[in-house]
């Protein structure tokens, strides 16, 4: 551990004069610790369960944030750092740092919030590997100033212990509110509209369960005063020759009757409401707030290639957001391996494109300016030798 020892920590802050002080909160520690499981993190995962699109909107969005490479000044450590990004263990079951990331990213859209931890090996001399932590049993204390925060673990008491090693822990905040530690799920504000559609999905299988298996309507009208002494009777012989007529697997059976019997399909005259501009509306809010364009989600609204064009620059630069939140994390992880193997902590992460339409469209626009500055050069010359 004595690799870390030399590592300076937050730079100490001399006056705070926005955030509360210490001193108010005296004798009041569950003020200063912020949970980060509880019910909200739950309801968004029954969320997710419940409504497909944006589970698939979620792992769309993780699988599109791309691969990267890591250049540093020393050859060698450039390829000992590539081959220990690619094969690094992952928990129990995965390898390589991208799947480390694409968890850690899932749980950072999901919950706003992700932790994962940096395993040395026994001696203190090399990476283990990574782990990705689970949110139940972790909670974020506020430090003694604003710039830091602590990262505890409750035991089987519910007592919440800081962490021995804060140094080799993985924290980022998604958005996180002024003053707050914990990070704001992609997700608020959609248990609302979630429900709102899930109603209307249970109300559409209803009706269909109802229009699918017919129920009649079988009423006979007495029409005399015998008739109507022998109503009960000839009522209970309807019925079961209806019944008999209408069981399953029997073969075909006719239904005969006598009188004034007339035969109805319940709910015939009803009309299923249209659920086409409900459902689209409340899809085009979650849709809105999880930033994936319709198209990539199966759903074909806009059918112009200029609109899909622009919706596909707007998640270029929703990808590219969540890439700086990444960075910090990639840039902890090498510079632990490089500073445990020797090597200078001097690195530098480079992105891959986000798609192939990125570096078609790049290269059209170097040719265009690459035309543009000959076309003036000649224009240029062809003025120089007229002079």
């Amino acid at each position: 551990m004595g690799w870390f020892k030399t590592k300076k920590g937050p730079p100490a802050v001399s006056a705070m004069q926005t955030a509360p002080r210490s001193g108010w909160q005296a004798g009041w520690e569950w003020n200063r610790s912020a949970p980060l499981a509880g019910g909200e993190q739950r309801l968004y995962g029954a969320l997710r369960e419940s409504v497909p699109i944006i589970s698939a909107a979620l792992e769309k969005t993780v699988r599109l944030i791309g691969a990267f490479q890591v250049e540093c000044p020393d050859a060698a450590a450039r390829r000992g750092l590539a081959e220990f990004l690619r094969r690094v263990p992952v928990g129990a079951a995965q390898a390589g740092i991208h799947s480390f990331l694409c968890t850690y990213l899932d749980q950072l859209l999901m919950y706003g919030t992700a932790v994962g931890e940096i395993l040395l090996s026994a001696d203190a001399d090399g990476i283990a590997g990574l782990y990705n932590a689970r949110l139940e049993h972790l909670e974020l204390r506020r430090g003694e100033n604003p710039l830091e925060v602590q990262l505890c673990v409750r035991g089987p008491s519910g007592e919440a212990v800081p962490v021995k090693h804060p140094n080799l822990v993985l924290l980022s905040a998604l958005n996180p509110e002024p003053g707050e530690v914990r990070g704001v799920s992609i997700l608020r504000g959609l248990p609302f509209l979630g429900e709102v559609l899930m109603k209307i999905y249970h109300t559409i299988g209803v009706n269909w369960d109802r229009v699918g298996n017919t129920r009649f309507a079988v009423t006979y009208k007495p029409s005399g005063d015998g008739d109507r002494a022998y109503g009960a009777e000839r009522a209970r012989q309807i019925a079961d020759q209806w019944s008999r007529a209408m069981q399953s697997g029997a073969g075909v059976s006719d239904f005969v009757a006598v009188g004034d019997v007339s035969i109805r399909v319940i709910g015939a005259d009803n009309q299923i409401l249209d659920s086409d501009i409900p459902v689209r509306q409340l899809l085009e809010q979650i849709v809105a707030k999880l930033g994936v364009p319709p198209f990539l989600l199966g759903l074909s609204w806009s059918s112009t290639e200029r609109m899909s064009s622009q919706q596909a620059d707007l998640l270029t630069s929703e990808l590219e957001s969540y890439r700086r939140l990444l960075e910090p994390v990639i840039e902890k992880i090498c510079r632990i391996w490089l500073l445990l193997n020797g090597y200078s902590e001097r690195m530098e992460i480079v992105w891959e494109d986000i798609s192939l339409q990125d570096t078609v469209d790049l290269s059209g626009a170097r040719l265009k300016n690459a035309q543009a500055a000959k076309l003036e050069w000649e224009v240029q010359k062809e003025k120089e030798g007229r002079a």
